[in-house]
């Protein structure tokens, strides 16, 4: 459970950087008293959806574009990463809060690759679980 919670926390940690990073990438806060508390609790259930299609959508997908992600030596992963980044974004339009992803070719890659790179240290960072 500890694990789970730590990885929705990484996620929540890398959708913030690609927010801050890319203009094109937005968080739309929670209804709340607190602004940052309302920041905050978006940002997490943002990255626990993230997380959730991550490993619901992605393996099919990947599975289903292996021809082309080999053929183009692993790259289209990227595309896959911006693909699952624009699903979160439309499945959280629904929330009174939100992901909101701009236009997929810019924004969405380029957000895909500093989640990824943001993910990659912050998994680096976190204890292991045995």
């Amino acid at each position: 459970m500890i694990a789970f919670i730590l990885r929705v926390v990484i996620n929540a940690l890398a959708l913030a950087a690609a927010a801050w990073v890319l203009p094109g990438i937005t968080v739309t806060a929670a209804p709340s008293s607190d602004a940052t508390l309302g920041l905050v609790l978006a940002y997490l259930v943002v990255g626990l959806v993230f997380g959730l299609v991550n490993a619901v959508v992605r393996p099919i997908v990947s599975l289903l574009s292996m021809p082309i992600t080999c053929l183009t030596l692993g790259l289209f992963t990227l595309v896959i990463n911006a693909a699952m980044l624009m699903l979160t974004s439309w499945l959280t339009q629904y929330l009174p809060f939100g992901l909101h992803v701009d236009r997929f070719f810019w924004d969405a890659i380029i957000g895909a690759l500093v989640i990824s790179i943001v993910s990659a240290v912050m998994g680096w960072i976190a204890p292991k679980q045995r």
